[in-house]
This record gives C-alpha cells, sequence and structure tokens, in this order.
C-alpha cells in the first residue's frame, strides 16, 4: 500500500481510506449499520467501504429529491450482490433501495434521493450494512384483481380484493367487469398516483393527492365510483374517455392515434414496490395496430420518491416507427411546447395546463422525451400527441401530472400555468443534465493504485480491450448495431478509431483475438469489387474518412486490390470535398464554410498517410494546409488555446459575427488536434524538413498550453478546458486519454524533451487510472465521464449550456480507443526509461 501523498489525487486518500477500513472489517469482522456518533469515529473505526461518491448540482436552482441510481456492475460489487447496502452523507444516514430497474426479475443496483443546493457538492460513503436505513413508504406499485367470486358473462361476481405480484388477465376480462380494481395496475410517488386500464381502453388516469402517504392500497376497495368523488386522501381527477389519457402510448396511423386495444393477452408484473422507487412491467402480446402488423409491445413504468415523473420505457419485438405518447385533449386548456431548437439529446416536452381537473381544478399534463426521440408532435379528435422516434424498438420517455389541489409539499402543489411552465423547464434540464458524479470504488482503488510501470500501462490497455470485446466491439462491423449510439453499426470515424487501437495493441503485445477483431471489423466494410458498405461519398462527411486509415494499414499488409480501390475511393472524396476559400475542408456538406478541430483529425493523419504510400512525390503541403489555417485562425492569441470551429461565413448562430469563430474551448476539440499532430508525422518525409518543423513548432506550442490547464489535483482535464470548478463543468475522460496520449508519443518520437513532460505524461496517465477506470467484479473495466458528442448547428448552438447538456457515458469508442493507445505509448515510454 501506498503512503498517502497530500500531492496526489483525491484518490490516493480514498484507497488510505479503503485500506484501513478494510483492516478494521478484517480485523473486527463487522459489517454493521452506524449511528451519527459511529459515522463521526475516524476512517479506521468504520465499516468497510464500498465507494465514496460526490454529487454536484449543475443547475442554478436547487434539486430536490434527486434520485440517484448506482448500478451494482459500477460499484465494483457482483451481480445480484445481497447484503444490506448503507449510504452515509457525513454523520447522517440516508435511505437506500436496492432495485431491480430493468424489471427483469433480478436486483440490480441501488437507489437514493438527495438534495442538492446550488453550487454544492455532497461527498457520500456508501458501505455494507447488516440492515438498510428504514425509511418512509413515498411510493408504491400494486395490482389487485377479485378471488373467490365467479365470471357471470363480462363481470365477477362476488368475491374480495387480493394484491398480487403478477397478473396474466384472463380472457373474460374488459372495461368495468369488476375483476381487477381500479380497473389496473397503479403506481404512485408521495406527490401523485396513476393507473393503468389493463383492457382494449389502454387509458392512463391521474390519482390526485391530497395526502403524502400512500392512498392506492385503500383506493376502489368499494367499487368503481368511490374514487371520483372527492376523499380524504383525494380522487380521481382526469376524464380519459376515448384518449389515451395522460401519456399513454399508442400507434399513429397517419391521422389517428390506435390505442393499444387488439392485443391476445395482457400481463402485469409488479417488478418494485418499495419505500423510495416502484414499478410495473405490461407486456402486450399479439398486438395488431393495423390490419397488416402484429408485435409485442412491453412497457415498464417506475416513479420514484418526490417526483411526479412516470419514467416508460417501452420496446416492440418488431421494428414500430410510429409509436406514440399522447394527452387527453380538454377544451379549454392551452398548449405548451418546449423549445425544439436544441441538441438531439436534450430533452423538451409537449403539454396541457388549465381547470381540466374533473374538479374543476387547474390541472397540468405533460409527456417529456429527447428532442431527437419526438419527431412530431401533431393532434387527433381526442388527444394532444407526440409522435416517438423508436431506436433499436426501444423508446424512453416521461409522463406527469400536477394538480393544483395536491397536498402542499416543499414540491408545490403547481396552481398557475407559469409556475406549470417553470417546472417542466426545470424536470426537462434535470432529464438533460443529471447530477455530476465522482465515484470512487474500492474495486477500483484496490487495483489502480499500484507503481505505474511499463508492464501496468500495457496490461491497462488489454485489459480494456478485453473488455470492449466481450461487450461490443465485434458489433462495430457492417450489419451490427452500435450500442452507445442505439443504432446500427456504420463506417464512421469511431470504426476506424477503435480497430486502429487494437492494431497497436496487437503490434506490442500480439494476441489472435486482436488481430482476428481487427479483420472482423473491418473486413466486413470492404466488398470485393472494393466499395465500402454504409459508405456515401456525396455526403462529404470529413468524418468518415478516418475509418481509412485502418483500411490503408490493411493494404500495406495484404495488398489487396478491393481495398486499394476501397481507400482510392476516400481520397477521390478529399479530391472533391467542398473547402473553403483558404483550401480548408469543410466539416460535412451540411456544415457549409465550417472547419472543426474534430476535422483535423478525421481527414488528414488518412490523406498524409494515402500520399505517403500511393504517390512518388506526396502533396506535403496540403496535408499541411489545414494545420496552417487552424493554427492561424482557430487559435486564441492570449491564451493559446484552440476555439472548436469557425465559420468563415460568419452565419451559424453559435459563431461570432466578426471572427467566426465558436465561443468555448472544448477540450475535446483540443485532444482531436493533438493527436492529429503526432499522427501526422509519422508519413511526412524526413527530407521535407520545412514542413516537418512547421507541424513540430505546432507540437510544441501546444504542450505548454494543456500543460497549462491541466487539473492540478488529478492530472485530467475539464470538458470546457479553461473552465475548471464552473457549474456544470466536469473532468472529461475522452479529452484526458487524447492529451495523454499526445504526450505519451510526442516523448517517444523525441518531438518534445522528456526533461520538461516526462512528469506531465506520468501524471495525467495515472490521472486516467485514477479518474476514470472503473473496475468491476467479473474483471472487466470501464472508461467513466465521456462526453458522447458535440457538434455545432442543428439546435447545438455552441453556448456553455450546450456543452454541458450533451449526455455523459461509459466506454464510448471516442475514449476507449485513445485510452488504448495511450497505455500503449506509455509502455513504450516507460520500458525506454527502465
Amino acid at each position: 500500500m501506498k503512503l498517502f501523498d497530500p500531492s496526489q489525487s483525491k484518490r490516493g486518500l480514498n484507497a488510505l481510506a479503503f485500506a484501513l477500513t478494510a483492516a478494521t472489517l478484517t480485523a473486527c469482522g463487522e459489517k454493521a449499520a452506524q449511528s451519527p456518533e459511529e459515522a463521526a469515529a475516524p476512517a479506521a473505526e468504520k465499516p468497510s467501504a464500498i465507494a465514496h461518491l460526490e454529487l454536484s448540482n449543475p443547475s442554478d436552482f436547487t434539486r430536490l429529491d434527486e434520485a440517484v441510481y448506482l448500478s451494482f456492475y459500477e460499484l465494483g460489487l457482483k451481480a445480484g450482490f445481497a447484503s444490506p447496502i448503507a449510504v452515509w452523507n457525513q454523520a447522517e444516514q440516508i435511505p437506500v433501495q436496492t432495485i431491480d430497474k430493468d424489471a427483469d426479475g433480478s436486483k440490480d443496483g441501488i437507489l437514493f434521493t438527495v438534495d442538492v443546493a446550488v453550487d454544492e457538492t455532497l461527498k457520500l460513503r456508501i458501505a455494507e450494512a447488516d440492515a438498510p436505513l428504514e425509511g418512509e413508504k413515498r411510493t408504491q406499485a400494486e395490482i389487485s384483481h377479485k378471488v373467490g367470486g365467479e365470471w357471470v358473462e363480462r363481470e365477477y361476481k362476488g368475491g374480495s380484493f387480493q394484491n398480487v405480484s403478477s397478473l396474466d388477465v384472463p380472457e373474460e376480462h374488459t372495461d368495468h367487469s369488476y375483476f381487477i380494481r381500479y380497473e389496473g395496475p397503479g403506481i404512485e410517488s408521495d406527490l401523485v398516483g396513476y393507473r393503468v386500464y389493463l383492457d382494449w381502453r389502454n387509458g392512463f388516469d391521474i390519482f390526485g393527492k391530497k395526502v403524502q402517504t400512500p392512498v392506492l392500497q385503500g383506493v376502489g376497495q368499494d367499487g368503481f365510483d368511490s374514487y371520483h368523488e372527492p376523499a380524504d386522501w383525494g380522487m380521481d381527477v382526469l376524464k380519459v374517455g376515448s384518449s389515451v389519457g395522460v401519456g399513454g402510448y399508442g400507434y399513429w396511423d397517419g391521422e389517428k392515434v390506435i390505442r393499444v386495444s387488439d392485443v391476445q393477452d395482457w400481463q402485469v408484473d409488479i417488478a418494485e414496490n418499495g419505500e423510495l422507487y416502484s414499478s410495473f412491467k405490461v407486456q402486450y402480446k399479439g398486438w395488431k395496430p393495423v390490419a397488416d402488423l402484429q408485435t409485442d409491445l412491453t412497457a415498464v413504468l417506475s416513479m420514484h420518491a418526490g417526483s411526479r415523473l412516470v419514467e416508460v420505457n417501452a420496446k416492440t419485438s418488431e421494428e414500430l416507427d410510429n409509436l406514440v405518447a399522447g394527452i387527453v385533449n380538454h377544451e379549454g386548456t392551452e398548449l405548451i411546447l418546449g423549445d425544439t431548437d436544441i441538441t438531439g439529446h436534450a430533452y423538451t416536452y409537449i403539454g396541457t395546463y388549465g381547470p381540466q381537473s374533473l374538479d374543476g381544478a387547474n390541472l397540468g399534463m405533460a409527456v417529456i422525451a429527447k428532442n431527437k426521440v419526438m419527431k412530431e408532435t401533431t393532434t387527433d379528435e381526442h388527444n394532444q400527441v407526440a409522435i416517438l422516434k423508436p431506436a433499436g424498438n426501444e423508446v424512453q420517455y416521461y409522463f406527469l401530472a400536477a394538480w393544483a389541489n395536491e397536498a402542499e409539499s416543499r414540491h408545490g402543489p403547481i396552481t398557475t400555468k407559469a409556475e406549470f411552465e417553470t417546472y417542466l423547464k426545470q424536470e426537462a434540464e434535470k432529464l438533460t443534465m443529471p447530477l455530476r458524479q465522482r465515484l470512487t470504488t474500492a474495486a477500483s482503488v484496490a487495483e489502480t493504485d499500484k507503481p505505474l510501470t511499463a508492464e501496468v500501462a500495457l496490461e491497462w490497455s488489454k485489459k480494456l480491450a478485453d473488455s470492449e470485446l466481450e461487450r461490443k466491439t465485434l458489433d462495430y462491423r457492417f450489419g451490427g448495431f452500435d450500442h452507445i449510439r442505439k443504432r446500427p453499426s456504420y463506417f464512421e470515424y469511431t470504426t476506424g478509431m477503435v480497430m486502429q487501437a487494437y492494431d497497436e495493441l496487437n503490434a506490442v503485445a500480439p494476441e489472435a483475438r486482436y488481430a482476428d477483431a481487427v479483420e472482423t471489423v473491418m473486413g466486413s466494410f470492404v466488398n470485393e469489387d472494393g466499395s465500402i458498405n454504409g459508405y456515401v461519398q456525396e455526403k462529404y462527411n470529413i468524418d468518415s474518412v478516418r475509418a481509412g486509415t485502418m483500411l490503408l494499414r490493411m493494404y500495406e499488409r495484404n495488398q489487396d486490390p478491393a481495398f486499394k480501390k476501397a481507400v482510392d475511393t476516400l481520397f477521390e472524396q478529399l479530391e472533391h470535398h467542398p473547402r473553403t476559400s483558404a483550401g480548408a475542408f469543410w466539416h460535412k456538406k451540411i456544415y457549409p464554410h465550417q472547419v472543426w478541430l474534430d476535422g483535423v483529425y478525421m481527414g488528414i493523419p488518412f490523406l498524409a498517410h494515402y500520399e505517403q504510400l500511393m504517390h512518388e512525390e506526396p502533396n506535403v503541403e496540403e496535408v499541411l494546409a489545414e494545420f496552417k489555417l487552424v493554427n492561424e485562425i482557430l487559435k486564441d492569441p492570449e491564451t493559446g488555446l484552440f476555439y472548436h470551429a469557425w465559420d468563415e461565413k460568419r452565419e451559424q448562430v453559435w459563431a461570432d459575427k466578426e471572427s467566426g469563430l465558436s465561443g468555448y474551448h472544448w477540450a475535446r476539440g483540443m485532444g482531436w488536434l493533438a493527436m492529429a499532430l503526432v499522427d501526422v508525422l509519422d508519413f511526412i518525409p524526413e527530407e521535407n524538413t520545412e514542413e516537418r518543423q512547421y507541424l513540430l513548432n505546432m507540437i510544441a506550442e501546444i504542450a505548454p498550453v494543456i500543460e497549462k490547464y491541466q487539473d492540478a489535483e488529478t492530472g485530467t482535464w475539464w470538458q470546457i478546458i479553461d473552465k475548471p470548478g464552473e457549474r456544470g463543468n466536469y473532468l472529461e475522460s475522452t479529452a484526458s486519454t487524447m492529451f495523454t496520449y499526445f504526450y505519451a508519443k510526442a516523448l517517444n518520437q523525441g518531438y518534445l524533451p522528456k526533461d520538461k513532460y516526462l512528469a506531465t505524461a506520468k501524471k495525467a496517465y495515472q490521472g486516467l487510472l485514477d479518474e476514470f477506470v472503473q473496475v468491476h467484479a467479473d474483471g472487466t473495466i470501464s472508461i467513466t465521464d465521456m462526453c458522447q458528442v458535440a457538434g455545432l448547428g442543428f439546435g447545438r448552438d455552441g453556448s456553455y449550456e450546450y456543452y454541458m447538456s450533451e449526455p455523459i457515458y461509459d466506454d464510448d469508442p471516442k475514449g476507449t480507443a485513445p485510452f488504448i493507445t495511450s497505455g500503449v505509448e506509455m509502455y513504450k515510454l516507460l520500458k525506454s526509461e527502465s
């Protein structure tokens, strides 16, 4: 075990705490939940920690009852982990629930709720316990049907209601058959309740609540009529009629909503009925929305404490593009539409507000979904409709209701349209920008808190390569499915990046599985005639060219004419690719007159390699043109940082009207540029001394700039590189892996002096391990905290808020590939030092 050095990262301190608590656990054999007095005791007296978690609020409003879900997988625990888990906020123990989030019948993680004020960061400790803290019951899900009676035609006579965990609906059941209590499954939080009609109507109804305790267990025990009248607990507040109700799903036939009516069989399973989180799953078997189409539909509906929202995750067995979510269209209400001039990953909404409750009170209802999912809004006779775009036959959205007469609480009630609109905007923002998380697990610390050697660096690259092979690498081939983007796998830059990473790893640690992966994936795109599956030259997308770098390598080895034809096709794209007046490539045809830092990496290393391989006199000036323009126009002369993009015409919403530059220094944009600099020199002939020197000068200039903005505590870099600690900003792994690769390769190639930058490279690589590597119980690893994508235009306005709004993922290829290659370069570097 290392002694703690205050100059090292925060995780070094956590490693010491983990080690001390583990030693105490071994000595004392205790796993007890703690009292506040015990929690305040020194670390050596506490039970073993599973993890430490920092949560910060990215919004300018307080987050109340924000749900936090942590899977066993990310916590480094085995699937089905059975021991109780405690969560501590300083000396206060927080109620926690072990849940089955995907409703597959197995517990898969924990959920708890927290309040986080503006600019506040919570520091939580997660540990094993003898028993979890029992909190008040704030959610409920149930299904209840009669037993002890008999069917008389369409009605169930006699008997009494019994709650069950699963119900396969009998054929006799239909609307008002008196068999299922309040006609279907119900779900509630402490704020509001909902029910789903489990029959041909498939409407979603609302139970307005005047109390914050669970009420569903008493609703409808005496029949259908009582809950339509005001009671102490509240009442049914919605007239569903012929609509889908609030947030109900169906099919759009081009003119109207087709409800989930023509179904062979319905089945409901209560997946969770807990204090903080409840959910149920409905399976509609043999649904025929139209005459020539039949599919199974499975939907999981869930709620957490302190929220009005129901999350819906629906999946069809057959491809179905016209799924809808709707809201009953009552007269006298006002339609509310969220902003759609936003990134596709940001959430927007369709809602209504007005005196539409059965008791005459104001009632707001809404459907919230990602902008790219809510592809169109429309109406029919009965509904306000959001037409949804599934990804891989799956769709996710939320629905909600806010009744003006609900119980007084710190969450409301909401009594005016203005309040409801503010609420919707905040809920959409909360979904778009979840709480920022920094998770440090005992499992990860145990593996990463080791002396950094060449062998250690290589082993981490192999671990991630093998983990990704197990998870998804081979799915990048043509005909596969991209699990990150939720779409068919394309011939695109990420494919080439990942395969090049495997190729680099195979060069220093040969394994048949690495070579086979490259051949399998890249070979799947090249046909015998040299055509490239999934590639469309006319799009003039510079990103597509990046995948050709691996094809060039393969052609060098196999001399296959098909591969020659394929790379010639990509080179032909560059010959005709639209350019700025100074000769730099547009990023894409649909991004006219725009140069992005991304594009330098996407197109120029391929161009340099092609020129070196195919032409006796390589056109090196053509290679340098892009770097020169970027260096002269996109660099901030005061800081040396580069702006993300430039619009020559100054027409884009994100472009400064005078300079044409975007407004922020996005770290990964600079990462693309840094990697391009060290990669392109591999293909500039030594005799081209002037051209090489230009690139070497750029490397020498950018190296101290990147170093200046390296986070002192962790050795990594922030999403917006020059705004460390700004609200919402976070330490971002793809840029950090790219900068690490840049330093390590530049040192290996002699482009940078070791006496100045060796320590920087080591600190950066150790930072990757400490901050972003997540070790799982099955031996696989993940890389966390990756900005999935950040572009400009088409709703992406280039604002600081935009860069904060893009999703944060694990194991995106834009980070996994440079992590593998940075480990390979660190292996070479550290081996040369030994």
